[in-house]
């Protein structure tokens, strides 16, 4: 696909018109980058606002024993670049993004494009839409590892993104949420011992979706 066509299929940009549309592609850039590779590492700058095509990314951040922390996963069709200050001339990485997925990058002039779009008022509110989506992002974190016990981190991630959990390890699943495995496998089983979940060769439904976001909710 051209990048124009890339562009037209990104419902981010659907209020462009035609010539907008030939315009942003004339300051944009199509990247394809293999899993785990590092887009860009906590405190880099950077000229370019980037958007996830399709793939899979991970924001983290690494502690002072180089752990990583994880913070939350970036979905295909959406913003990338952390955005603090639209006044800045560059952006600055909050934070260490990653690919998890063999992904697509939508790359465009961040100069160029606050020139010709963001002061002519053009994609502003999708651009705060983003923006406020990624704060929801950071209150659910604040709230999984500050306010919520194992259980409530569990539904939380149950009722927010089943497909993920599904997919990822258990494991995994406790690093995300900092919890033991052994903590994992006890509130999956309480879980499932309520009849608000069933496991079926390591698969979880939800059977009972009201009770679960109760859970999160206490």
């Amino acid at each position: 696909m051209s990048i124009k066509s890339i562009i037209e299929s990104l419902s981010f940009f659907s209020a462009l018109s035609t010539q907008e549309v030939e315009l942003l592609a004339s300051i944009s850039a199509i990247h394809s980058y293999s899993s785990d590779y590092v887009l860009y590492y906590e405190k880099d700058e950077s000229n370019n606002l980037l958007f996830l095509i399709d793939g899979l990314a991970k924001t983290y951040k690494i502690d002072k024993h180089s752990n990583e922390i994880f913070l939350y996963y970036i979905y295909k069709e959406s913003l990338i670049s952390e955005i603090t200050d639209i006044n800045d001339e560059t952006l600055t990485s909050f934070s260490n993004v990653a690919l998890v997925e063999d992904s697509q990058i939508l790359s465009i002039d961040y100069q160029q494009f606050k020139k010709h779009f963001l002061e002519k008022n053009l994609l502003c509110l999708e651009l705060v839409n983003e923006i406020s989506s990624r704060s929801q992002k950071i209150e659910s974190l604040i709230n999984r590892e500050f306010i919520f016990d194992s259980v409530e981190k569990v539904a939380m991630m149950l009722d927010a993104d089943l497909d993920m959990f599904n997919k990822l390890k258990r494991h995994d699943i406790s690093l995300i949420l900092h919890i033991q495995p052994a903590t994992l496998s006890r509130v999956l089983n309480r879980l499932k011992r309520n009849k608000i979940i069933d496991i079926m060769q390591g698969k979880v439904t939800i059977l009972d979706t009201i009770a679960l976001r109760e859970i999160g909710n206490d």
